[in-house]
């Protein structure tokens, strides 16, 4: 059947009677996957794309970057914008360096002429620190209100030259470029893509990388519709973590077609050589396994021929693994060597041929002299034909940059083709590295070292990335190379300053350095100031700085061996056993306070690392990654682990929660609303990322407590609460609602006990409340509670408190059950006995406040204000005028009043959190804080 739309394809597959399914498999899961229909697939993205289509931002042509982290979220919400007439643009990890992330995000705003941004309330926070993009929670999208008669108005009439996808691709300036894949160029390059290697009937595709690769869209998502097979979805993290897993799917799931780099074929071997003779008891049956693409990387021959025997015990052919090239700008792997391992053995070649064009791609090699190379002559490789992109999206420069006079794409590599055809790659003409199949620009990296103070060891401007291929090797590693500050005998030094370039480094790439201190003689500047990297790469890979090496690696030993710190607690005492046993490190060379970078653990190990914790130490949470990267030694992470954990001990009530554990800035307090939870304050916290986060939670949540009987007990616990973790001002304070009473009554103690307390927060309250606390009974605070959680609409609420006017509580508690989100319920983990408890603590704060009045003043006040309750006032206007201006009787100084979006229930809720915390960082930097 021909197409002549991505649209068309999905329609198709989707009424083809038993066509495939999308099956998905959660983060940290490998056994038990969620399933859809191609069917269902369809009507989830209509659903999605009539969300999309009511808002007035999005219009048929708009570019839409989608930023997800789910591989069904992504599929979803890629056809959802494809359906509405937009562009869906794949987003990629966003840099954990805050300079970088910002800069790249003000770049895309720029390149896609101003975009909508899709991603969700966790992930808002990512996006924080800048303007130019402004993202939209999925959460705050009515998709369930869809109705059918709008289901059916999609966009078919999409042409074949149009823009079907838009993929970021990094440049050497660190910049992303954005590859346009026409539905041409996409329906070209899946019929020759299918063509490669037959594949038999009830099979299956496996991707396991993030969906802005385009393996995932181009080679598993979209040919398996193409081919009406079934997908498979798994996390990176949870197969390279445990390759063994990869095979189990593979197995499961009858998957004909898959792909690993070189660097994943070298893992599945070591986990299967792991077991010796053994290996053969696990019950696979292979033979299902047609086609593991391997490229992104150099393949080692000896290491894919290791694996195809491996892979032979269990049924799979001896032609399993096609090494071979492929770009994004190609439509992904688009040239394959289908005679792996065979001729490579024979020719005798350390790394394998990456075979030859499938139909729809043309390639050459150009010499330096512009002359197209003959057989066996090294000179740059050269792509033309359909299956090829035309150009990078609003990028004229890249473009001109990119492509000869005669219309061939320059690829930046080196290679060469041998007199049968095959492609050979040599080198990389550019300065980009591949390590683990990621590329990374070396400049970027080079620029967040030499950022002024950022590392007191290394003198700027003489730092040198690059990457290499060890001998033995499976895979790239980085390499950097910098000028001391520190004297030659000064151990300390000089491991500190290792262990903030592996920090930084692995942050930007996921990656160990090889690091190493060179003297000012072997880091000579050109005329122009800069270092070659080239010279340097060169001389490390000759072995010129062998002797700095051995010097450098015998000083650190030194230091960590007489500086060894031993357990303090049982916490670290399970950690470092877990360090130890887990990443097989030397118990002589590391003790609490060694760093991870310096031990040689790789992104892959680091993950499997954060598993292994999480399981040995039954955490309620998953630990992020970040976490492990800015605290790798067992002591700072130790000391983070118990940060983020309640400050809670058992029997032991502490109001204290911290939502942010880092920063310089003065730290910020946050005020329950009246439900006593702070659950609402934790997307806003994770959006200020620059200073300490700290929230106030209610008492009578736990076993054994009790709900404050009074106003005064409340400030006082929360001042002495505050006192503990921050001695000394100045202060800054803020209350959600019913939080506003409790903060400005302990903002007022902290001012008569001599601290200031410079910012004071209203988070739409007025100073008078008595009257609305008299309004509420037991019933109103039960369905304020239910609806604060989710479990029922605002609009629900409200006619069950007509409805419910004389029920009883326990009458009103079984109709919430009855109508309550059985999902949301489900996740929160809610029965009746805790509804009634929290119920109960929320009516214990309203009446303490039916007789409450304020008195006396602070220094100043903030006033962030939205659309009203309706029984509050009739509008904005009248909020402001007639209840929230009567701060001014209450402050020092005239109130500070900040217009915010939303309504009272949602004005820090996802929809409108990130245009409140742009507000609130501006209001806390007006007040010197």
């Amino acid at each position: 059947m021909t197409f002549t739309n991505l649209t068309l394809l999905l329609e198709a597959a989707a009424n083809q009677e038993s066509s495939g399914h999308v099956v998905c498999y959660p983060l940290r899961n490998t056994t038990k996957p969620h399933s859809w229909s191609y069917r269902q697939l369809l009507e989830d993205a209509q659903k999605a794309s009539w969300a999309l289509r009511r808002r007035p931002d999005f219009s048929p042509g708009r570019v839409v970057l989608i930023h997800l982290d789910t591989h069904w979220e992504n599929i979803v919400w890629f056809w959802a914008v494809s359906l509405a007439g937009c562009i869906p643009a794949m987003s990629t990890t966003l840099s954990n360096n805050p300079s970088a992330r910002i800069s790249h995000l003000t770049h895309l705003a720029t390149t896609f002429k101003g975009p909508s941004c899709l991603t969700t309330a966790n992930k808002m926070f990512e996006f924080g620190g800048q303007d130019a993009i402004t993202p939209i929670a999925l959460e705050s999208l009515a998709v369930d209100k869809a109705p059918d008669s709008e289901l059916r108005n999609i966009c078919r009439n999409a042409k074949p030259d149009d823009i079907a996808i838009l993929m970021l691709t990094s440049g050497s300036t660190s910049h992303a470029k954005a590859v346009i894949l026409t539905h041409q160029q996409i329906f070209l390059a899946l019929d020759s893509k299918y063509k490669v290697v037959p594949l038999p009937e009830n099979t299956s595709f496996l991707n396991w990388v993030h969906c802005d690769h385009v393996a995932a869209i181009v080679e598993i998502h979209l040919q398996a519709l193409f081919a009406h097979k079934d997908q498979v979805h798994v996390h990176a993290s949870d197969v390279l973590s445990h390759p063994v897993a990869f095979l189990d799917i593979i197995d499961r799931h009858r998957v004909s077609r898959t792909f690993a780099p070189n660097f994943f074929l070298a893992r599945i071997r070591t986990a299967l050589e792991d077991h010796g003779n053994h290996c053969t008891t696990y019950d696979w049956d292979l033979s299902c396994l047609r086609y593991i693409a391997s490229g992104g990387e150099a393949n080692v021959t000896k290491t894919g021929a290791a694996v195809v025997k491996l892979l032979t015990r269990y049924g799979a052919p001896e032609s399993t693994i096609a090494t071979g090239f492929g770009m994004t700008e190609t439509c992904g792997g688009a040239i394959y060597n289908l005679d792996f391992p065979s001729y490579d053995i024979k020719q005798g070649l350390e790394f394998a041929s990456a075979g030859k064009c499938i139909r729809g791609l043309n390639m050459r090699i150009r010499t330096a002299e512009n002359i197209i190379a003959p057989s066996g002559t090294v000179g740059n490789l050269e792509l033309s034909g359909p299956i090829l992109f035309k150009g990078y999206f609003n990028n004229p420069t890249a473009n001109e940059q990119s492509f000869t006079s005669d219309g061939w794409f320059q690829t930046g590599d080196l290679a060469s083709v041998d007199d049968k055809g095959n492609l050979h790659m040599i080198g990389r003409a550019k300065e980009s590295m591949i390590v683990n199949g990621v590329k990374y620009s070396p400049q970027e990296i080079e620029t967040a070292l030499d950022q002024p103070g950022e590392i007191p060891g290394l003198v700027p401007s003489f730092t040198c990335c690059f990457s290499s291929f060890p001998s033995g090797g499976d895979t790239e590693i980085i390499c950097v190379v910098y000028l001391p500050s520190y004297a030659p005998d000064d151990n300390v030094a000089r491991a500190k300053t290792a262990d903030a370039i592996a920090k930084i480094t692995m942050m930007t790439t996921g990656a160990r350095p090889e690091v190493l201190p060179l003297d000012k003689l072997q880091l000579q500047k050109s005329a122009l100031g800069k270092l070659s990297r080239s010279k340097i790469k060169s001389a490390f890979e000759k072995g010129d700085y062998k002797s700095y090496q051995e010097l450098n690696s015998e000083s650190i030993k030194l230091h960590r061996k007489t500086a060894r710190a031993n357990p303090s607690n049982e916490l670290e005492e399970k950690l470092l056993d877990l360090f130890l046993v887990s990443l097989e490190l030397p118990q002589e060379e590391f003790d609490v306070q060694s760093s991870l970078f310096d031990m040689g653990i790789t992104s892959v190990e680091l993950i499997k690392l954060k598993k292994k914790i999480e399981e040995h130490l039954n955490l309620a949470h998953e630990i992020p990654i970040i976490t492990l990267m800015t605290n790798p030694t067992v002591r700072d992470l130790a000391s983070a682990l118990k940060s983020q954990q309640s400050h809670q001990k058992a029997g032991e009530y502490s109001p204290t929660v911290t939502l942010q554990s880092q920063g310089q800035k003065t730290p910020l307090w946050l005020v329950h609303p009246g439900v006593g939870e702070v659950l609402v304050f934790l997307n806003l916290a994770k959006f200020l990322a620059d200073r300490k986060v700290y929230a106030l939670r209610a008492r009578g949540f736990n076993e054994g407590e009790e709900p404050f009987a009074s106003i005064e007990e409340v400030v006082s616990t929360y001042h002495a609460a505050i006192k503990r973790e921050q001695p000394h001002g100045p202060y800054a304070l803020a209350g959600y609602s019913y939080g506003t009473m409790l903060a400005f009554e302990v903002g007022k103690v902290l001012e008569n006990n001599g601290d200031e307390v410079r910012f004071l927060g209203s988070f739409n309250l007025p100073p008078h409340i008595k009257a609305r606390m008299r309004q509420l009974d037991y019933r109103e605070c039960l369905l304020h509670l239910s609806y604060f959680l989710d479990l029922i609409t605002e609009d629900r609420a409200r006619e069950l408190a007509v409805e419910l006017k004389d029920a009883t509580r326990e009458d009103t508690l079984a109709k919430v059950m009855v109508e309550a989100d059985e999902n949301r319920l489900a996740e929160l983990a809610l029965s009746p006995e805790a509804i009634t408890k929290w119920a109960c603590l929320a009516f214990a704060l309203q009446s303490m406040a039916v007789d409450y009045d304020p008195v006396s003043s602070i220094a100043g006040i903030d006033v962030f204000y939205c659309n009203p309750l309706a029984v509050a006032a009739a509008s904005k206007a009248q909020w402001v005028s007639e209840h929230l201006s009567q701060w001014k009787d209450f402050s020092r100084s005239p109130p500070r009043f900040h217009d915010v979006g939303g309504a009272h229930y949602t004005m820090i809720g996802p929809e409108h959190v990130f245009g409140f915390q742009k507000t609130l960082r501006n209001a806390l930097e007006a007040r010197g804080i």
